[in-house]
């Protein structure tokens, strides 16, 4: 698919959704981005995006609630006209190392629930129009079999559910729609890692450094533009599964 003269809704446009807005704005793809609480990136993002030359609106909704996921995906119809494009980015990434019910209840909404909510009310669109294509994002670790840490267990679960889910949708929606997921690794070091923690990353890294959001950018745009691949899960992580 080319995404240019398409419509692209993005679901937590701060950080490296940014970079994947930019992105498809260079290649002429309008842009809804939802936000729950970073009004300011988002809106940061729609007047980038806005600045390249194509049309974008930023969107407040919960990505995991039913009722507004569905009227997210509507205002994307009703305000660009259509919608072509799904990339669930809305997540959460939170150590609990005793977990309780309520986390493993938020790790799985923020980051299962939201991609299924808001799949199942675009892929009817897509469908309709004969054509479409989701990203999700799940993450290196599950997809590679591996827990390794401990303190996360409804994290991992929460993204092993995303990669499930991308493999069933993958096999409902096809022909017409493409389902494929991108599992990251050290793609940004996180705001509290000291120094010698990030250096820990890179020398466990085969790449020998940290991706950076553009590498998550690239990744999402082969899985738009590619015509033969779906029910797939690419980790971007520079090699780390390796070790």
């Amino acid at each position: 698919m080319d995404p240019r003269g398409k419509v692209a809704l993005l679901t937590g446009g701060a950080r490296i959704g940014q970079a994947v807005a930019r992105a498809l704005a260079a290649r002429g793809c309008a842009l809804a981005l939802t936000y729950r609480r970073s009004r300011e990136a988002a809106e940061s993002t729609v007047a980038m995006v806005r600045a390249a030359g194509v049309a974008a609106i930023s969107l407040h909704a919960d990505a995991s609630d039913n009722e507004q996921a569905a009227a997210a995906v509507k205002e994307t119809v009703g305000s660009l006209g259509r919608l072509d494009i799904l990339i669930n980015m809305a997540s959460i990434y939170e150590r609990n190392p005793e977990p309780s019910a309520d986390d493993w209840s938020r790790a799985l909404d923020a980051n299962a629930k939201s991609a299924f909510v808001f799949a199942i009310h675009a892929a009817p669109l897509m469908k309709a129009a004969g054509a479409g294509r989701i990203v999700n994002i799940a993450d290196w670790l599950p997809i590679s079999g591996r827990p390794r840490y401990k303190g996360y267990l409804p994290y991992y679960t929460s993204k092993a559910a995303v990669a499930a889910l991308t493999e069933s949708l993958a096999l409902e929606l096809a022909p017409q729609v493409l389902v494929n997921a991108i599992a990251p690794g050290p793609i940004r070091p996180p705001a509290d890692f000291t120094p010698e923690e990030s250096a820990r990353v890179i020398s466990a890294t085969p790449l020998g450094r940290w991706g950076g959001a553009e590498e998550i950018a690239k990744a999402v745009l082969f899985l738009i533009e590619t015509e033969f691949v779906t029910g797939e899960c690419i980790r971007v992580d520079g090699g780390r599964h390796l070790y």
